[in-house]
């Protein structure tokens, strides 16, 4: 062991055999994951398609990666055959063979081709080294191309698929390009996906996201952004085939529950301008609203909508019963506003006179019915809240007289209760 060379101490026989057995060992274990390299099917892939972009620029240097692996495997192969030959001259090797045994084993013996017309020296340790950032880099290139082609192409036609059966669909209810923006966006969900498929085989890299940190081959995941906002997209123009497929199974339904409603509207707007001018006739000094009629262009709109109906025009009768819907109950409502409108002033008279029988009925309750003050009042009261037309302001304050006279008439134990009636 005191011999020395460049290559260090001069190794003995059993530090030789170790190394050329952990060196065989590693041999194998190269060989193996070349084979399967070579084996693989998303290099058999990439080999034989026409690709693109940043596949095409990544995979010529990836190929020529591993035409210099092969190219360093071999020089290995020849240089471990060298040493086992060397080893097996004699049973016990001489100073002699240990010292080209060390060179050989431990020393930068190993010249290989590099890139371009440059050659290349390293030791088998560093050679291994060499092929294991080779083999890394390329297998990762390897299976994040195979993992694409694996993941997006199948989806891709699977949703493509789907797409020509909601093509079928739309056109059977008249949804088609240029009519309705369902069959627009199906033509743009079509075009988007035959453009993707295309870029996935041919450019599938650029459809791969690696994950920072990760230290498994290919770390990383397919790309889907595209394929889910078409997918997305798609369902949304499902979900509006179905709707208008729901109209025409219920339109006739829809459009019956539309006539009624238009007409309770009609009906309820008729009954205000009726009290209207009950109002106007029985309550005097009031402001009373005027009532419309019923709007014509939703009756137009729903004979357009039965039009429709009749010429089985299903993906314009959609949206034109959806609108009509929400315009016919915003109708009715407007139309109970208007009546609750009108009528106020009779329901304040009605009030007003459930407010006067009430305190008659207490104070008969406390004997006080027959006072003539009290009558006094109360039939003042009566006659104006019974009188038409009735003036309501100065109603209320007859009103008020006669609750202010009853709560001093019945003395302490009324009056709280009096009082707050006349706040009510």
């Amino acid at each position: 062991m005191g011999v020395t060379d460049p290559a260090g101490p001069v190794m003995d026989r059993d530090e030789v055999d170790r190394a050329l057995a952990r060196l065989g060992q590693e041999h194998e274990a190269i060989e193996t994951s070349l084979l399967a390299l070579q084996d693989h099917a998303g290099r058999r892939l990439l080999e034989g398609a026409e690709l693109t972009g940043v596949t095409q620029e990544r995979w010529q240097t990836t190929e020529a990666q591993i035409t210099l692996l092969w190219g360093y495997f071999d020089a290995y192969a020849a240089a471990l055959r060298s040493a086992r030959a060397i080893r097996a001259r004699r049973r016990w090797s001489t100073r002699e063979d240990l010292v080209e045994l060390t060179e050989l084993l431990r020393g930068e013996s190993v010249t290989v081709a590099g890139n371009g017309t440059l050659s290349e020296s390293f030791s088998l340790s560093g050679l291994v080294d060499r092929m294991n950032e080779l083999y890394a880099t390329s297998l990762d290139l390897v299976v994040a191309a195979d993992a694409v082609w694996s993941a997006l192409p199948a989806r891709i036609d699977l949703l493509a698929a789907e797409l020509q059966r909601t093509r079928g669909l739309a056109h059977s209810v008249g949804v088609r390009p240029g009519e309705h923006p369902a069959g627009d966006d199906l033509e743009r969900i079509t075009r988007t996906l035959t453009k993707l498929r295309e870029d996935v085989v041919c450019d599938p890299l650029a459809f791969w996201v690696p994950t920072e940190g990760s230290s498994a081959p290919g770390g990383g995941r397919p790309d889907t952004t595209v394929y889910d906002r078409e997918a997305r997209a798609l369902e949304d123009v499902r979900r509006e085939i179905d709707a208008v497929l729901t109209v025409r199974q219920d339109a006739e339904a829809r459009l019956i529950r539309l006539r009624d409603v238009l007409s309770r509207a009609d009906r309820t707007l008729a009954e205000a301008r009726t009290a209207r001018g009950e109002v106007l006739a029985k309550i005097a000094a009031t402001e009373v609203p005027v009532v419309s009629g019923p709007p014509t262009v939703l009756q137009e709109q729903l004979a357009t909508a039965a039009e429709y109906r009749r010429q089985a025009q299903w993906h314009r009768l959609s949206p034109l019963l959806e609108s009509l819907e929400q315009k016919a109950e915003d109708e009715l409502l407007r139309a109970r506003e208007s009546l609750t409108a009108v009528t106020a002033p009779l329901a304040v008279r009605a009030e007003l006179r459930g407010r006067l029988d009430a305190y008659k009925a207490k104070v008969a309750r406390h004997g006080l019915a027959e006072d003539p003050f009290l009558v006094e009042r109360y039939d003042a009261a009566r006659r104006m809240l019974w009188s038409a037309p009735c003036d309501l302001r100065v109603a209320e304050q007859a009103v008020l007289r006669y609750q202010q006279l009853a709560a001093e008439l019945l003395g302490g134990a009324g009056a709280p209760e009096d009082r707050k009636g006349d706040q009510s």
